[in-house]
């Protein structure tokens, strides 16, 4: 007779979500398309015994699962992959293609490691139901679609979400990251961006090349609204603020010898502070207006706002009371405060929502031994500025240790905000 250990329990689970992980990876899904993705958590839900909700802000999936009273606590991991083309040369890798939200034919890659989140958050969901006296209170856990256009939390909000749910104590998340596997990162406050994208049109009059004394031309008018933008940060944030301006792109005619009529700026804006973040917005109205108005442009300019996302404030008790439950996975001296991330993420929309701290966290994904000789946080820094970073096609986190680290510490955070078992 073969008798079967807990390790080899273990083992074997751990060993189904390594293949869970390939095959989410091999098969990502866009924004508010993540139905076969969704199809597979609503089952895993279901399987370990957590009341499903689906269509959650149209693709989310939310598993409840009730201990009793005591506290809730919100776990919650992002689906959706990106536009990219995968260089990674992986076994695993995706030949998926999709339809992005212009209805143009796109490659498609889980470039910014949302696969491993959520199989970090099913690994967590089935250690959690599988203690039945370990823990009291509720599990509200969320799949969130669409991080990626910054529209999935608030299409979850939107949808009612926290009338469908109790509302959390707490919200604990995790972000893979080009940090060594092993190592967390967690900062109190201010800890990812900001974000505004922003659509400008600028009208002008076109015509003929050859005749700009009948024009008005908005290339002109684009290129100076483009230039006077990079004094924005340089001239209008003080030197102790911290924010990102760019101008993706300039959109503009299909001739040489014709001026267009309008041209587009695609711009995005990247801050912490809400004073500063609103200061910029508004230089950005003030000198796209100026321009038009420099240039003689028949019309006014347009400026859309085409996503936006506050910043991530973790909460400083939240995320001291979480820190020693990280540590016991990694390890004393391993979870380290990365600085601020000017990548942006809206799980900040879920907490503001449910009136909840937030405390969320960045998952080391890289391989350790690139780390070799690496002492001390700058050192890291260093070495992670030469790798493939989140949205590379080249970027594809070490399945081990990861997954098992992501694992665990979703749950050792969990366990630390729910009540005690007996």
């Amino acid at each position: 007779m073969v008798m079967t250990t807990q390790d080899d329990v273990a083992g074997a689970t751990m060993s189904r979500l390594e293949d869970v992980y390939r095959d989410l990876h091999s098969h990502p899904e866009l924004s508010f398309s993540e139905t076969r993705t969704s199809a597979l958590i609503s089952a895993w839900l279901d399987g370990h015994g957590y009341r499903v909700l689906s269509g959650v802000g149209g693709t989310g999936v939310v598993g409840i699962l009730e201990r009793g009273t005591g506290p809730v606590v919100l776990l919650r991991a992002d689906m959706d992959a990106l536009p990219v083309q995968e260089a990674t040369g992986l076994p695993y890798a995706s030949a998926v293609r999709g339809v992005d939200g212009d209805g143009r034919e796109v490659p498609v890659m889980h470039a910014c490691g949302h696969d491993m989140h959520v199989t970090c958050l099913l690994g967590a969901a089935q250690r959690l139901a599988a203690d039945q006296a370990g823990w009291g209170g509720t599990l509200v856990l969320v799949f969130q679609p669409a991080e990626e256009v910054v529209r999935g939390a608030q299409a979850m909000v939107d949808d009612l979400l926290f009338e469908r749910v109790p509302r959390p104590d707490v919200v604990l998340g995790q972000h893979v990251a080009p940090l060594p596997a092993g190592v967390l990162g967690v900062r109190s406050g201010p800890a990812f961006a900001a974000t505004d994208s922003l659509r400008i049109t600028m009208t002008g009059a076109g015509g003929h090349g050859s005749r700009p004394e009948a024009t008005v031309d908005p290339v002109v008018m684009a290129a100076a609204t483009v230039m006077r933008l990079q004094t924005v940060v340089s001239r209008e944030v003080a030197g102790t603020d911290t924010a990102v301006l760019t101008v993706g792109a300039l959109r503009a005619g299909n001739k040489a010898n014709i001026i267009p009529d309008r041209a587009e700026l695609l711009v995005n804006v990247r801050s912490y502070d809400p004073v500063v973040r609103a200061g910029i917005l508004a230089a950005i109205g003030r000198i796209v207006d100026a321009e038009a108005a420099a240039s003689g442009a028949p019309a006014a300019p347009q400026i859309e706002s085409i996503e936006t996302a506050p910043a991530v404030v973790n909460d400083p008790g939240a995320v001291e009371r979480t820190r020693a439950a990280l540590e016991s996975v990694v390890g004393p001296g391993r979870v380290v405060d990365p600085g601020p991330v000017t990548g942006s993420e809206d799980v900040g929309v879920l907490a503001a929502a449910g009136h909840a701290p937030c405390v969320f966290w960045l998952l080391g994904g890289a391989d350790p031994v690139a780390f070799a000789g690496a002492d001390g946080v700058e050192a890291i820094r260093q070495v992670t500025a030469r790798l493939p970073s989140n949205h590379s096609p080249y970027y594809a986190p070490v399945i081990q240790p990861t997954l098992a680290i992501g694992v665990g510490a979703l749950e050792a955070a969990a366990r630390e905000w729910l009540a005690k078992g007996p």
